[in-house]
C-alpha cells in the first residue's frame, strides 16, 4: 500500500514548469504593483538600492551630466564614456551599471525584470543539480518506491525543493525591490553546476566572474581546489601526497584560470574607470565601518570607535580597532571549513553554505541581504540533511526569532532615535549564537557521500576539457 501512497503524493505535485510559471506571474505583478505603490506612497516598495544602480547606469549612458567622464588609464579618447562612480555609494562592478543601461532607454523597471528572471534561472539550476547530482544518490528518500515510479518521485521531490527558493518571500521580494544579488546567485550556482558536472575550466572562469562581482565568492576556491587534490590523493592521507596535488597540474590549472578571469575584469575596468572602481567596488570594503543597519556585534565597536583619533593608542588597542582584525576569525571559520571538507565534489553545496554561513554570520557588517548568499544552497542540502521535524522548527525558529529580537530594538535605534546601542549589541550577540547553534544543527545531520574510486561515482570530480 505504502509505493500507491507514494504515488498518489507525487501526482499530486504540480509539475515544474508550472512553478516556473507560477513563479514569473508574482514577480511581474509584484514589479507592476512596485510601480503604482511607487507613485502614490511616500515609502517606497522600490530599494534605495535601485536608484543607485539606475543613476550609475544614467551616467554611464550619458558622460557629460556632471563632468562624469571615465579618467582610467586606458579610456577611449575618440569617445567618450561615462564614469558610474560619479553617484555616490555607487559601490560595485561597472558592469551591473552596464547591464542596467535599458533602465534609461527602455524601461525604468528594466532592472528589476533582470534581477527576477535571474530568480528563475536560479530555480531552472537548483532543479537541474537536485535531479542530476543529489536526488538521484539519495536513496533513503524513497525506500519503497519502485524503479518505475522513482523518476517521477525525484520530479516532484525537486519541484518542492525548487519551490522553497522560487517561492520564498525573501528571495522575491528582494529582487522585485531591485536589489541586485539575484545576478550574483546565478553566478554561484552557474559555478557549482559546472563544479558537479566535472566541467572545470567552465567552473574556474564562473568563479572568477563571480569573485569579480563581489568578492566573498573567492572563498569557494578553497574547496574547490581542496576537491581536486583529495580526489587525486584519495586513501593516502594528508600528508605528502596530499600537498603534491595541491601543487599538481589540475589544481594549478584551476586557480590559474579562476584568478585570472579575475584579474582581467579588474584590469579591464580599472583601465576604464581607474582608481574610483579599484576603491568603491573592492577598497572600500576593507575599511566599512557601518554602526547601523547592522546585525553584526561589530557594529557597537565601530559605533564607539568612530571619529576618534587612534595615533595615540598602544599598538593592542589599534589592533583591536582595525578592521582587519575582524578577518581573522572569518577568513579562518569560512577558508578552514572549505579545505576540511571539501574533500569531494559531491559534498561542495553543503560545504559552500557551511563556508558562507561562517562568512555571513562573522561578517563586520550583516545585513538582510546576506542571508540570500546561503540559503540559496538550502534546497540543495535538504535531501542529505537527517532531523526530525522538532529540529528544523526549532532551527527556524532560533533562525528567524534572533533577527526578530535584533529588529525590535533596531527599530527603537533607527525610528525613534532612543539611545538602545548596549541593548542592541546584546541582541547582536545572540543572533549570532543562535545562527551559530543553527549552523551546528544542521551540520551535524548531514550525510556526505562516499566516494568510490574504482567506479564513476558522485563523489568524484571527473575532470573534463571544455
Amino acid at each position: 500500500m505504502q509505493p500507491k501512497a507514494s504515488a498518489a503524493w507525487q501526482d499530486h505535485i504540480p509539475g515544474f514548469g508550472t512553478l516556473l510559471f507560477v513563479s514569473a506571474i508574482l514577480r511581474v505583478v509584484l514589479i507592476l504593483y512596485s510601480e503604482w505603490h511607487d507613485a502614490h506612497s511616500i515609502v517606497k516598495y522600490t530599494d534605495i538600492d535601485y536608484r543607485v544602480f539606475s543613476d550609475a547606469a544614467r551616467f554611464i549612458l550619458y558622460p557629460n551630466l556632471q563632468d562624469n567622464i571615465a579618467k582610467g588609464p586606458l579610456a577611449p579618447r575618440s569617445f567618450t564614456v561615462g564614469d558610474p562612480y560619479t553617484r555616490k555609494t555607487y559601490r560595485y562592478t561597472p558592469l551591473l551599471a552596464i547591464l542596467l543601461l535599458p533602465n534609461e532607454y527602455l524601461h525604468p523597471s528594466f532592472g528589476k525584470y533582470l534581477f527576477a528572471a535571474c530568480d528563475l534561472i536560479n530555480g531552472v539550476l537548483i532543479y537541474k543539480i537536485l535531479m542530476s547530482h543529489i536526488l538521484p544518490y539519495t536513496k533513503s528518500l524513497a525506500p519503497n518506491v519502485s524503479a518505475k515510479n522513482s523518476e517521477r518521485f525525484m520530479r516532484a521531490h525537486a519541484t518542492l525543493l525548487a519551490a522553497t527558493h522560487l517561492l520564498n518571500p525573501l528571495v522575491f521580494t528582494i529582487s522585485t525591490r531591485g536589489s541586485s544579488e539575484a545576478i550574483l546567485c546565478t553566478f554561484v550556482l552557474l559555478t557549482l553546476f559546472y563544479a558537479l558536472e566535472g566541467r572545470q575550466n567552465a567552473a574556474a572562469v564562473m568563479l572568477g566572474l563571480s569573485a569579480h562581482w563581489k568578492i566573498y565568492p573567492i572563498i569557494y576556491g578553497v574547496s574547490c581546489v581542496s576537491a581536486i587534490t583529495s580526489q587525486r590523493a584519495y586513501g593516502k592521507g594528508w600528508g605528502f601526497a596530499y600537498l603534491r596535488h595541491v601543487v599538481g597540474r589540475q589544481a594549478l590549472c584551476f586557480t590559474l584560470l579562476s584568478a585570472g578571469t579575475f584579474i582581467v575584469l579588474g584590469a579591464t575596468c580599472y583601465a576604464m574607470w581607474g582608481y574610483p572602481f579599484l576603491y568603491e567596488a573592492y577598497l572600500y570594503h576593507t575599511d566599512r565601518r557601518d554602526h547601523r543597519h547592522n546585525f553584526s556585534p561589530y557594529f557597537y565597536l565601530i559605533y564607539l570607535t568612530s571619529g576618534g583619533n587612534s595615533v595615540d593608542l598602544s599598538i593592542w588597542r589599534q589592533l583591536l580597532r582595525s578592521p582587519f582584525t575582524s578577518l581573522i576569525p572569518q577568513l579562518t571559520l569560512s577558508l578552514g571549513t572549505g579545505l576540511v571538507l571539501g574533500r569531494f565534489s559531491a559534498d561542495l553545496p553543503f560545504v559552500w553554505f557551511v563556508q558562507t554561513f561562517t562568512f555571513v554570520l562573522f561578517n563586520r557588517v550583516c545585513t538582510s541581504q546576506y542571508f540570500i548568499w546561503y540559503t540559496l544552497f538550502i534546497p540543495l542540502l535538504v535531501p542529505r540533511i537527517n532531523l526530525s521535524w522538532k529540529k528544523w522548527v526549532m532551527c527556524g525558529a532560533v533562525w528567524m526569532g534572533t533577527q526578530a529580537l535584533w529588529l525590535a530594538e533596531a527599530y527603537k535605534l533607527e525610528f525613534l532615535g532612543d539611545d538602545v546601542f548596549f541593548g542592541l549589541w546584546v541582541r547582536s550577540l545572540l543572533y549570532v549564537a543562535g545562527h551559530a547553534w543553527v549552523l551546528g544543527v544542521i551540520m551535524s545531520g548531514y550525510t556526505p557521500f562516499v566516494c568510490n574510486q574504482h567506479t564513476q561515482t558522485p563523489g568524484a570530480w571527473h575532470l573534463k576539457t571544455e
